[in-house]
């Protein structure tokens, strides 16, 4: 998996989300990473360096594991 892209898509996610404030957009950036991405992209996020994400998406990420 290509951790840029992956990286790309979960602050996408983020982004997008975070007008519903920061707590629900994590809980939602979350629920989508779950029901939408498949195990190899969730095991690539959680063994890369996520100094790339957006604070909603790295909690997101850290809720994941």
């Amino acid at each position: 998996m290509d951790i840029e892209r992956l990286t790309y898509m979960a602050n996408q996610i983020a982004r997008n989300l975070a007008p519903q404030g920061e707590a629900q957009a994590t809980e939602l950036t979350l629920q989508h990473l779950k029901d939408f991405w498949d195990p190899r992209m969730k095991a690539a996020i959680l063994a890369s360096d996520r100094s790339g994400l957006l604070p909603i998406a790295r909690a997101a990420v850290d809720r994941l594991g």
